[in-house]
């Protein structure tokens, strides 16, 4: 027979079953090691959370719909400025070697829209390892994001170029509306 636990279903508060809902930036333990940050990032979804984990000097973010490799999720719930800050303020200011874990695998599309964007150095590297490898989650951290991440290059004057916009929330604005229509 398998033993029972009585552990707290940690999430969103509009998830099922869920019964614990951390406030921003609260922090919880697995085990003796893991730390555990709940970060807020509506726009996807208002109840949207990434959780950083850190076991010493490693990390990994788990960023669900929020962010993709090369990418973000659609503003299904929410707005391009909710967007901005959960990429450029709230995900940007994490350390740069922390490991991506999106929720699920979209590089190719993604790289696919870069392209369009930008012929930076880090598109081009990341549109290699993409068209050699199925899975990228844990292959790419925050900084490399910050190079090759549309949404996370809105000051960029390429990007701004392709957009026609300067305002920073325009720009992610037309971002995702040109990715959604491709």
């Amino acid at each position: 027979m398998l033993k029972s636990y009585s552990v707290p279903i940690i999430g969103g508060k509009d998830c099922d079953k869920v019964s614990k809902t951390p406030r921003h930036e609260e922090t919880f333990t697995i085990g003796d090691r893991i730390k555990v940050k709940a970060l807020h990032t509506p726009c996807h979804t208002q109840d949207s959370i990434c959780y950083l984990f850190e076991d010493g000097n490693d990390r990994a973010i788990f960023t669900g719909d929020t962010l993709f490799i090369g990418g973000c999720g659609r503003f299904f719930e929410g707005t391009a400025k909710e967007m901005d800050t959960a990429l450029n303020k709230t995900l940007a200011a994490l350390p740069d070697d922390t490991k991506v874990y999106p929720g699920h695998e979209y590089t190719k599309g993604n790289v696919k829209f870069a392209v369009t964007v930008a012929q930076s150095e880090p598109i081009k590297k990341l549109e290699s390892f993409a068209s050699s490898n199925k899975q990228t989650q844990g292959k790419f951290t925050i900084g490399d994001e910050k190079q090759h991440n549309v949404f996370m290059r809105l000051d960029d004057p390429t990007v701004q170029n392709f957009t026609g916009k300067t305002d920073r929330v325009d720009v992610m604005s037309a971002l995702r509306e040109a990715k959604n229509s491709m």
